[in-house]
């Protein structure tokens, strides 16, 4: 089964709270219960703010002169903004799914699936176990 990937512009647009067309529902899932669910979460909350870290990294060096200073400031702002978005992580992707037509919850509940058939496979693996 190939998964249809949308292009630069599209991807932008999802990145930035757009609803993508039907044909991209399947990558759409994936996105958000992929192992790496939790990685894409955070690179998409550092790219949302991105710009005003361009910016807000520049007034300060050139306000104060001193880079060093400009780029700690920016940095713990970059640490905050991630813990922002690592606490809302698991309502945000849901709703995006809900954007996109799934169900409310679905990607929590695939998540838990994987996460219980992955387990189901190790013990089968490692400990002989069979259900």
């Amino acid at each position: 089964m190939v998964i249809e990937r949308p292009g630069p512009v599209r991807w932008l647009y999802y990145q930035y709270g757009g609803t993508l067309p039907p044909t991209y529902r399947d990558w759409v899932l994936r996105d958000a219960t992929c192992s790496t669910w939790v990685l894409r979460v955070c690179l998409r909350g550092l790219l949302h703010v991105l710009p005003l870290i361009a910016l807000l990294f520049g007034v300060l060096w050139w306000a104060g002169g001193s880079w060093p200073i400009a780029l700690g400031s920016v940095l713990l702002g970059v640490l905050v903004v991630l813990r922002i978005v690592l606490t809302s992580s698991v309502e945000s992707v849901d709703a995006r799914l809900a954007r996109h037509g799934f169900p409310p919850g679905h990607a929590s509940a695939v998540r838990s699936q994987l996460d219980a058939d992955a387990a189901a496979r190790y013990r089968a693996t490692w400990r002989g176990e069979h259900s």
